[in-house]
């Protein structure tokens, strides 16, 4: 049995949800979510004949919370989860901010345990200097969240999966009101301040971006369409009229989209 806590030092550990048998695909949630936000798309994947791992981001969902939110660390949490779990021939599907994770991971750590990369949303690979976003601008987000995250909230909760209905949006709004506040403001600051160019154009491994075009937190142009411009022989897949929230608006047709990438 897969242990349902990743030890990552002294007193601290990363909590997996590992459901399912067949070929390992690993799901990375964004910035303050947790493995929870995968529920649905991680059935119908096991539907399709494939294994699910979602661990929670440290200082997210039941993980602990230690330092360490810059991309370096988060690689490393990445590393130690594949490592004990010794998975191999592994899809990361990393959403919005986790992108950079996987980004990272595969700089620091390479690919010998990873098949192919699948960016859904991703953030990035710059903000700072792109669409009129300033470091002040950072400043002003990062200190928003640390002393009113709950107004943030209200105010960016419907674009995010617009349709939505109320309880699942309270229950979304929840987890983000659960993760550690510096994890939230921290990891929110090395979202916006981190250059991901060099890393992206690194990659020598299968990658498909899947990227809604009403996606108002990560756009399109700036985020994935600048990612298949950056990263050599990616495939863009354009999801017309979905926003952000991909696994909450459209979970089937992630999982298709995912199984059919992974499955013989």
């Amino acid at each position: 049995m897969s242990p349902a806590f990743i030890p990552r030092g002294p007193g601290h550990a990363l909590f997996v949800r590992d459901w399912g048998e067949g070929p390992p695909v690993v799901l990375m949630a964004g910035w303050a979510m947790d493995g929870r936000i995968w529920g649905e798309t991680m059935l119908h994947l096991n539907a399709a004949g494939v294994r699910t791992i979602a661990y929670d981001r440290n200082g997210h969902g039941r993980s602990t919370d230690r330092p360490g939110y810059d991309y370096d660390s988060l690689a490393d949490d990445l590393a130690s989860v594949l490592d004990v779990l010794d998975l191999d021939g592994v899809t990361l599907v990393a959403h919005s901010g986790a992108g950079g994770e996987a980004i990272r991971y595969l700089r620091r750590h390479g690919r010998a345990r990873v098949a192919r990369l699948i960016l859904v949303g991703a953030t990035g690979p710059r903000v700072v200097g792109v669409d009129g976003i300033t470091p002040d601008m950072v400043d002003g987000l990062c200190g928003q969240l640390a002393s009113d995250l709950s107004g943030w909230i209200d105010a960016n909760i419907e674009p995010f999966a617009p349709g939505t209905p109320e309880r699942i949006n309270d229950w979304m709004a929840a987890m983000v009101l659960d993760c550690s506040r510096r994890a939230v403001v921290e990891f929110q600051r090395t979202i916006a301040l981190s250059d991901l160019s060099t890393d992206a154009a690194a990659i020598d491994l299968p990658v498909t971006i899947i990227h809604g075009d009403r996606d108002v937190s990560a756009p399109l142009d700036s985020s994935g369409r600048a990612y298949a411009a950056s990263i050599p022989a990616a495939d863009l897949v354009v999801y017309d009229g979905v926003a952000h929230g991909v696994m909450v608006t459209h979970a089937y047709r992630l999982a298709c989209d995912v199984a059919r990438r992974v499955t013989p």
